[in-house]
């Protein structure tokens, strides 16, 4: 009998590349997404309807699923938002995941199986950074609604870990991207923008703090991450990342290069995108990662933009 997953958020970048990995696999997998009534998915998955700001029929679902492994991606992730929409994103965001982790502790004191969690933790829970590089022992400080949402989840997870002997594990990861990135996203905004310059559609990108520096990778090598955490005999916590750090200012560079255009002469700085508060740098230390679950990133940072922005000139030039 094949194993069972169930992806929360799975119609997002994460949840759809997961989906796959899981597939190739031979897991059977099941998805939840917010806002779509039952059915069969792209690949053939079994989707039900649940909103994380509720959690009433989280426990039904698991009855219905019967999963071995469950992986918490969904989320409200946009941080910007974050700042205009703090409530929402704590409920859906932090107490959301102690809905899920209840519904797990409840379903397994029925005498359902075992479940192996994954919670998707966030390298924006380090915001105005201790130390750099950062690492699993590195003290958190969010500088967002977000990420004070991604840190009472966190903590929640370890929390029924030690409490209740849940298979519970933290995936800190730092910033990932890929073609599948939401457009809300500055490094997609930025891929999206230099397509439709090419074309002559548009002629400005504009933009808030250029000079944050962040931790890219890719989203299809990350999602490998979060599997390899749940093969583990004992749940733990770990920080995934490529170890380097960019620029958004480099990002431009890179991504308008790819067309042969001088980012320079489209780009302006629009106060309206500066958060009230700036994370300045993030830069993840994978060692514990690389030792015990023997992951490491595979696609470097400029091959990434580079797929980004093709993915986006097709794209455009299909539409």
């Amino acid at each position: 009998m094949p194993k069972r997953a169930l992806i929360t958020g799975i119609s997002g970048q994460d949840g759809r590349y997961l989906t796959e990995l899981l597939t190739s696999k031979g897991y059977e997998v099941h998805g939840i997404l917010p806002c779509r009534a039952p059915g069969i998915g792209e690949a053939g998955e079994r989707l039900y309807y649940a909103d994380l700001a509720d959690g009433s029929n989280l426990l039904s679902i698991l009855e219905q699923a019967q999963p071995d492994e469950l992986y918490n991606m969904a989320a409200q992730s946009h941080v910007k938002l974050s700042f205009d929409l703090p409530v929402y994103t704590a409920d859906v965001t932090g107490v959301g995941v102690l809905r899920v982790l209840e519904a797990i502790r409840q379903y397994e004191k029925r005498g359902g199986n075992q479940v192996r969690f994954y919670q998707a933790s966030s390298s924006e829970m380090f915001g105005k950074v201790a130390e750099t590089p950062q690492t699993e022992r590195t003290p958190f400080h969010p500088r967002s609604p977000y990420a004070c949402a991604k840190v009472y989840g966190y903590w929640q997870t370890i929390n029924y870990r030690e409490s209740y002997g849940l298979h519970a594990s933290n995936g800190i990861l730092f910033n990932h991207e890929s073609p599948r990135r939401g457009e809300a996203f500055v490094t997609r905004k930025i891929t999206r923008a230099v397509a439709q310059i090419k074309l002559g559609r548009q002629d400005k990108l504009k933009l808030g703090n250029i000079d944050a520096r962040r931790d890219w990778g890719f989203a299809g090598d990350y999602v490998e991450a979060m599997w390899l955490m749940l093969q583990q005999s004992q749940p733990d916590d770990y920080v995934i990342a490529t170890g380097e750090t960019h620029s958004v200012r480099e990002f431009l560079e890179v991504a308008f290069g790819c067309v042969g255009i001088d980012w320079q002469n489209h780009v302006e700085i629009d106060p309206q995108f500066m958060r009230p508060a700036e994370v300045d740098i993030l830069r993840g230390d994978a060692s514990k990662a690389r030792k015990q679950l023997g992951w490491s990133p595979r696609v470097p940072f400029e091959e990434l933009v580079r797929m980004m922005v093709e993915h986006d000139l097709k794209l455009a030039m299909a539409s």
